[in-house]
């Protein structure tokens, strides 16, 4: 087995972000040789000042043949420069999550833990916060990390019995070799196809953590669902809104059921679930699931969710005035969660837009359009968004939220930020800020006693925000100035 952490092993860490710096003080700790990438010189100074090695991608590139191995940063695709070079040389090429479970696997931390790891489109965070919560309420010592928290590489040297773990396919891409104890796919729909390119790839990628010992799947979800036969994990096991069958977890006269890892076990009532709609249950079966796995109690799974909270800008309520209520799902990225998000209200007024990275919206509008009653868009893909509206949706009333010389859109309503400071008072906003001003303040004008106004995008927010946090900031500051 390829060992990096050879004394003066050549590594090359391809990125010098958070990632990057994890990498790096996980070989150095070890005594591998290793030399930082990054195609901004501005990441790359403060290590070449600490006396790291360091290359841009070019010199790289060039001296390829000299590395035993590169570790990217999960973001990077296939054909990045470097990574091109490396697979034509024969180099291989690991994520960061690849070398975390070799080195904890190889015992350099101490008995290997027990990996539980989570994926899917839609719901990763919640459910693995909900498992983390379930397991150490069970009694044992879990780790937060992977795609939430700090990276799993950052987590090895603590004390702990299990991980729970949040991995994105472009994580899961990376990390060929990863057997985890067990693992969940939630759901797959659209997402990331910019990266990816074909469903099949992207599920495939997913589909990674199904090769332990347990796998779990979204048995509502047609493409989920499908991986159960194929998994090569000795026991397989779904999860349904329904009664569940053996070898399944499910819902039965308002109470979680367990037949997959007890013959009829009640977990805990569906009313005790303080997440939204259908998706708050399924999020609770799937880390139920896995937290059954490795023995923890109906009772400790039962007392976690009681004392559950959401974390910021999933499903959070900003404010009710006048009998409108005003909530943040900034996180909703991408259409399948929005779609989810929207059917946990029955009159939605929707705020959507961004980037949509290469998905399509238009089985997800058609299955919220008895939902919604307007929508309030934004963002380079808004068109995309509108598009499908008029296809699935056109009695909606749609308002486009456009920059001052974008103002050409086919749409019911067009609102220009330049007019955002008449609305708020504020000047000196920040571009992300005037239009989500402007948002809030059409949807105002739309929403009724009853109605949800909802931020949930279904698109990336690197368009006109910072992240998903800053969009969801936006949008609560542009509420609360807007209801006082």
């Amino acid at each position: 087995m390829l060992d990096p952490l050879a004394p003066d092993a050549p590594v090359l860490i391809a990125g010098a972000r958070v990632t990057g710096r994890a990498v790096l003080a996980a070989l150095s700790r070890f005594g591998a040789a290793p030399t930082l990438c990054d195609d901004d010189p501005a990441m790359l100074a403060p290590h070449a000042a600490d006396g790291v090695a360091t290359a841009d991608p070019a010199a790289a590139i060039d001296q390829i043949d000299r590395y035993t191995l590169v570790i990217t940063s999960p973001g990077f695709q296939p054909d990045t420069p470097v990574l091109a070079a490396a697979a034509a040389a024969g180099v291989p090429i690991w994520g960061d999550v690849e070398l975390a479970w070799r080195l904890d696997a190889a015992g350099h931390f101490g008995p290997p833990r027990r990996w539980l790891v989570v994926t899917g489109t839609n719901g990763k965070t919640t459910t693995t916060s909900m498992l983390h919560d379930m397991l150490t309420a069970g009694g044992l010592r879990s780790r937060l990390c992977g795609n939430i928290g700090d990276p799993v590489l950052d987590v090895l040297d603590q004390p702990s019995d299990v991980l729970a773990v949040e991995l994105s396919s472009f994580q899961l891409y990376w990390a060929p070799s990863l057997r985890p104890e067990a693992g969940v796919v939630l759901n797959i729909a659209e997402d990331h196809l910019d990266w990816h390119h074909t469903m099949a790839a992207y599920t495939a990628a997913k589909a990674r953590v199904l090769t332990g010992r347990v796998a779990v799947v979204g048995l509502d979800d047609d493409r989920a669902a499908a991986l159960r036969e194929t998994a090569p994990a000795a026991v397989r096991v779904g999860f349904r809104l329904g009664a569940p069958a053996p070898g399944e977890l499910g819902v039965r006269d308002g109470q979680l059921i367990d037949r997959a890892f007890a013959e009829d076990l009640p977990l805990l009532p569906v009313s005790s679930i303080p997440v939204p709609g259908p998706v708050g249950v399924l999020n609770t079966l799937a880390a139920a699931a896995l937290a059954r796995a490795v023995d923890v109690a109906p009772e400790a799974i039962a007392t976690a969710i009681s004392a559950f909270r959401l974390g910021r800008h999933r499903c959070e309520v900003v404010s009710v005035v006048d009998g409108i209520t005003y909530v943040d799902d900034s996180k909703a990225t991408n259409p399948h969660a929005a779609q989810a998000s929207v059917l946990a209200y029955p009159r939605v007024v929707w705020l959507a837009g961004g980037l949509l990275k290469g998905a399509s919206l238009d089985v997800e509008v058609e299955r919220i359009a008895s939902h919604l009653v307007g929508a309030v868009l934004f963002g380079r893909d808004r068109a995309e968004v509108a598009e499908a509206l008029s296809r699935h949706a056109p009695d909606v009333p749609v308002v486009h939220v456009v920059t001052g010389e974008d103002v050409e859109m086919h749409a019911t309503g067009v609102v220009s930020v330049a007019d955002v400071t008449q609305v708020n008072n504020e000047d000196g906003q920040d571009i992300g800020s005037r239009v989500m001003a402007a948002a809030v303040a059409a949807a105002r004008g739309l929403a009724k006693p009853g109605d949800t106004v909802l931020l949930a995008p279904a698109g990336a927010s690197f368009d006109q925000f910072t992240g998903y946090a800053a969009r969801g900031d936006a949008f609560a500051a542009a509420v609360r100035a807007a209801v006082r």
